[in-house]
């Protein structure tokens, strides 16, 4: 179930999401890559958008 009626993601995602970002944060201060987790947020945010236009077909 999407956190409100404009968003796609649902709690356990929106989770997700902002710890990824927190490790990117991180990752990027010492001078590490962080396309690894930012392909998973990509991916978070896709699998998501494919659920909430899914539904909205039927």
């Amino acid at each position: 179930m999407a956190l409100t009626n404009k968003d796609p993601h649902n709690a356990r995602e929106l989770a997700k999401t902002v710890i990824l970002a927190a490790r990117i944060v991180r990752r990027q201060e010492r001078g590490k890559p962080t396309k690894r987790l930012e392909n998973r947020v990509d991916r978070i945010r896709e699998d998501a958008q494919k659920r909430e236009d899914a539904k909205r077909k039927k």
